[in-house]
């Protein structure tokens, strides 16, 4: 570098353009905890309409069975009936300015921790709002009453097992197979408690710590086991995973860092998309009324 010019050259430019625009990409990724769990298509449009097919049987109705048609009857009338959705594109985004001077003299690595955080602002706002359409849209519930939740003062009331398989079994009454990609999602605070229970402590069988990527911290009862702060406490969710929803998406998350030489480097991250619930039973939601 020429004397007297405290400029950056243009390769270092570019150079350091890619290798931001690369961090924040992975450290966004890794912070992405509920959003793999739905099917991720692209969309061309602002407006995604989808259609919702209810899950009750077919009947025949009154005196119109479907077993017992006599002899040169009519069959019974069924109809499957969808409901129809539509849901506008959403966008989500993040931007920090770091220093020129910060970025070459500061004691606290300004850059990366900018990186790490408006990477994490993305992933959080993402999951926030997939976590509120699969709380709001599951199709079943479990209530635990009150004096029964997973930390009650009476200990041999709290039964986090049972409650978790009356939600496996709603799901598999209504025919999706909670044990192909299932998963359970939990708060902290309600992690602690669960993992606190003696049923857990003293049976090895329910619980492994086997996985640790994008949120999962293990498996319980089959389901895989993820922990958020996006869950709401007293709440958890137990779905088929991809079958569940999906994540339309008009733009993945893009990254631009724009460099003013000498002065300053804006890092930007913005991803568009919405959550479709196209299964609302395919989700099963355990709810503390005493909350």
């Amino acid at each position: 570098m020429a004397a007297g010019n405290s400029g950056i050259r243009t390769g270092e430019l570019n150079l350091r353009k890619e290798n931001i625009e690369r961090a924040v990409r992975g450290f966004a990724l890794q912070s992405y905890v509920f959003k793999n769990s739905l099917m991720v298509n692209k969309s061309t449009s602002w407006k995604e309409t989808y259609y919702v097919e209810t899950a009750a049987d077919l009947t025949g109705g009154t005196n119109d069975a479907v077993k017992g048609i006599p002899r040169l009857a009519n069959f019974p009338y069924g109809e499957v009936v969808w409901n129809k959705r539509t849901k506008t594109m959403e966008k989500y985004g993040m931007e920090g300015v770091v220093s020129w001077e910060d970025a070459k003299t500061s004691e606290i690595d300004v850059v990366a921790r900018t990186l790490l955080r408006i990477g994490r602002a993305v992933a959080k706002a993402v999951d926030a709002e997939i976590y509120s359409q699969v709380s709001t849209n599951a199709g079943g519930t479990v209530t635990i009453t009150a004096g029964k939740e997973w930390d009650s003062a009476t200990i041999a009331n709290r039964d986090p097992i049972q409650d978790i398989l009356d939600a496996i079994k709603t799901i598999s009454i209504a025919n999706y197979n909670p044990y192909q990609g299932g998963e359970l999602w939990l708060n902290p605070k309600d992690f602690a408690n669960l993992l606190g229970n003696a049923n857990i402590r003293n049976a090895g069988q329910f619980y492994t710590s086997d996985v640790t990527k994008n949120g999962k911290v293990g498996r319980l009862l089959g389901l895989s086991v993820k922990v958020s702060n996006n869950v709401t406490a007293d709440e958890a969710i137990v779905l088929v995973a991809k079958e569940c929803g999906t994540w339309k998406e008009a733009h993945p998350l893009s990254v631009e860092t724009i460099i003013d030489p000498g002065i300053k480097y804006t890092i930007r991250a913005w991803e568009v998309g919405v959550t479709q619930i196209t299964n609302p039973d395919a989700i099963c939601k355990i709810s503390n009324t005493a909350a």
